[in-house]
């Protein structure tokens, strides 16, 4: 699913009006089905009806499978406003791409920015467990979820609490797996922690996390993750690529195995062989930079 706020909205025609504020209409000349959001676009509307183009916020239109009428449901529960000062705070963040490749991710912020305001004007003050682990294992993110509540808060009289950016952040790797459920990003983060304690405690070294070596290799991992989550893990490089890695580094490869088994028995996916022999590689990389660093 993508997103737009200037899509041609010209002759577009009610589908369904799940509440006044989030409609599902059709787009002119075709069956393509869009979810429209602004206060009071669905007030007194009926099937059929069109659309008024001067009461909508965003829209949204699927694109990767997505059922329209379960996403609209969900928006249909985040007042417009709240919508509106979302999509104002994307670009602050660098955020707009994502929000466009992935409207499900806006839905997720909106829905968390909404929760956060509550939280904030109930005088409810929550604490982030993952507040290390992410400043550490995601700082690109981290910094965009920073933008993110930075430019939400300037459109707010009660700013919500700059903690806020963890779980931001944390939307934001999500989106990477195209689902709106956290569990999984919550899961992956906390592996990846546990697979940099082996490193460390497998050769007595101590891995900077903010070292370029150590960025890629979490990067790495997140793309492993997000393979293993699709069912796609890699399986065809060369029997001599893989071999001659294995044969290179055995000490780093007794680590990898070490961390593929934790893999393993945390996400009940065994690695292939050329998953495991890349991690090897990167792990002999990390372990000689830390060791470099600290000579």
């Amino acid at each position: 699913m993508v997103s737009h706020q200037g899509q041609q909205l010209e002759g577009m025609r009610v589908l369904r009006v799940f509440n006044n504020n989030v409609v599902l209409a059709q787009t002119p000349g075709s069956d393509e089905e869009v979810i429209l959001t602004g206060r009071g676009l669905g007030f007194q509307a009926r099937p059929g009806d069109p659309v008024d183009p001067r009461k909508v916020i965003r829209t949204f239109v699927p694109s990767d499978g997505r059922d329209p009428d379960h996403v609209a449901q969900m928006l249909a529960g985040i007042p417009p406003e709240i919508i509106q000062i979302v999509s104002d705070s994307l670009a602050p963040a660098g955020l707009q791409q994502m929000a466009q490749e992935s409207p499900s991710f806006v839905v997720a912020l909106a829905d968390h920015t909404e929760g956060a305001i509550q939280r904030q004007a109930q005088g409810i003050s929550i604490e982030y467990p993952l507040k290390g682990e992410v400043e550490n294992l995601y700082p690109g993110e981290y910094a965009q979820g920073q933008a993110f509540v930075g430019a939400v808060n300037q459109q707010l009289d009660d700013p919500i609490p700059a903690q806020e950016a963890v779980a931001v952040a944390l939307h934001i790797v999500n989106a990477g797996f195209s689902n709106g459920d956290l569990t999984y990003t919550y899961q992956m983060t906390g592996v990846i922690e546990q697979v940099l304690t082996i490193i460390e405690e497998s050769f007595g070294v101590r891995l900077d996390r903010s070292s370029v070596n150590v960025a890629r290799f979490i990067t790495h991992m997140r793309y492993l993750f997000v393979r293993i989550y699709q069912g796609k893990q890699l399986h065809e490089e060369p029997s001599p690529v893989v071999a001659a890695i294995r044969e290179s580094f055995p000490d780093a490869l007794r680590c990898a195995d070490d961390c593929a088994a934790v893999i393993g028995l945390r996400l009940g996916s065994q690695l292939s062989a050329d998953e495991e022999s890349y991690m090897t590689l990167h792990i002999a990389r990390v372990v000689s930079d830390a060791r470099s660093s600290a000579a």
